[in-house]
């Protein structure tokens, strides 16, 4: 199920909310003022499938540089939104770069770090109003490590002299989404339509996330990011966020999102997009690309071939999906099969689009290749990869070209 209920809003050429394709988002991790590794970043994420990208605005370089980021975006044929991350500066930011305010599609506030004290009604007022004048979005994007504090401090105070209090860790909940939906609602006050704002209330607990986003799709319409914010590195940060977004997507919460993964060392930051892309492909939500489905292995594949099989059809994909995408509309609801004996092989395989069930232990193993369900012919000898992969290649042909 997708949601449908929560407002459409237009972040660049997208339409993001009200039941439109769940939207990739992820964000850079370079020096913004650094303006040639940073369009360089963003066109590897943008190649990933990315399809919002988000980029730090800390300072005046930084402010300065995105116009220039985004004119070198187009010059390269790159017509993705860029959103500007804001803390602290923003509305000085915006306002003494109005080119800034401009070339960016969208704009991310935290209301925990906006402005403090007297200060903060009227530094988010001014951000707002340059949303307002330059047409632009706005993601107001609570973060329970930023977290309003004098908010935070009030509900634990009311707390605290209840005859019954609750769990330090609920009253933060609440108020994640009493600080989101109090911000959106005063950007309304000011005149920001309600299709012009986005919500995020995010946390580094499956569990905790969950209930929040629960809650806040309870109580507002307004189109939600969804991100498990810190989640890790490696297998954790991907399980974790996997878990999360899957259980609130399922249940038709969320418009666009991003995993929040820390890169291993040597890892491309296109990892965060692949994560994100896998989400939603298993979900049903979404296809980008072939899905191969392959056995585990056991006892009766001992042989290492039929892994080497899978890992070969894996990388043909990775290697033509851009060649395949622009040529072949619809090659991303292919599906394949890569078996590794004859238990489930020709079960599996007959399920897949193209399928190859190998015969186990097999040292020269004779392989039947299924087609839309029937088998078309068996593989044998030293050639079986390359030549699975031409029949691969050829029903692609026939069938999307």
């Amino acid at each position: 199920m997708i949601a449908s209920k929560t407002h459409v809003v237009k972040v660049g050429n997208l339409f993001v909310g009200g039941g439109n394709p769940i939207v990739v988002q992820s964000m850079t991790d370079t020096d913004t003022s650094d303006i040639i590794k940073t369009v360089s970043q963003i066109q590897d994420l943008v190649r990933a499938g990315s399809e919002v990208v988000r980029v730090t605005v800390n300072d005046e370089a930084a402010a300065q540089a995105i116009p220039k980021i985004c004119e070198q975006l187009k010059l390269f044929g790159c017509d993705v939104p860029i959103v500007g991350d804001f803390h602290y500066n923003g509305h000085r930011l915006l306002r003494d770069h109005p080119e800034c305010a401009k070339a960016l599609a969208k704009y991310r506030i935290n209301p925990g770090n906006v402005g403090f004290g007297d200060k903060k009604d009227t530094q988010f007022a001014e951000i707002i109003k340059i949303a307002i004048k330059y047409n632009k979005p706005v993601r107001i994007g609570v973060n329970w490590g930023s977290l309003d504090k004098a908010l935070s401090a009030k509900l634990m105070d009311e707390n605290a002299n209840l005859e019954n209090p609750k769990t330090p860790e609920s009253v933060t909940e609440k108020a994640l989404v009493m600080s989101a939906l109090q911000s959106a609602q005063y950007a309304e006050r000011l005149g920001l339509a309600p299709n012009k704002i986005l919500i995020s209330c995010k946390v580094s607990e499956v569990s905790a996330l969950v209930r929040v986003y629960e809650d806040l799709a309870s109580k507002c319409n307004y189109a939600l990011h969804l991100g498990l914010t810190e989640a890790g590195m490696g297998l954790k940060g991907i399980v974790s966020s996997s878990m999360a977004l899957g259980i609130l997507l399922k249940r038709g919460i969320g418009d666009t999102i991003r995993v929040s993964i820390t890169p291993e060392p040597g890892q491309a930051r296109t990892k965060e997009v692949e994560v994100c892309q896998n989400i939603l492909q298993e979900l049903g939500l979404r296809n980008f690309k072939p899905s191969v489905t392959s056995c585990p292995g056991c006892g009766r594949t001992t042989s290492t071939f039929f892994r080497e099989l899978a890992s070969e059809v894996q990388s043909q994909i990775q290697e033509k999906m851009p060649e395949w995408k622009a040529r072949y509309p619809g090659v991303e609801n292919l599906k394949l099969a890569v078996m590794g004996c004859v238990v489930n092989g020709p079960g599996e395989s007959k399920h897949a689009d193209i399928g190859i069930s190998l015969p186990g232990k097999g040292e020269a193993p004779s392989a039947p290749v299924f087609i839309d369900g029937k088998k078309i012919t068996t593989l044998r000898g030293e050639n079986i990869a390359s030549e699975f992969k031409g029949i691969v290649e050829n029903y692609i042909d026939n069938r999307f070209g």
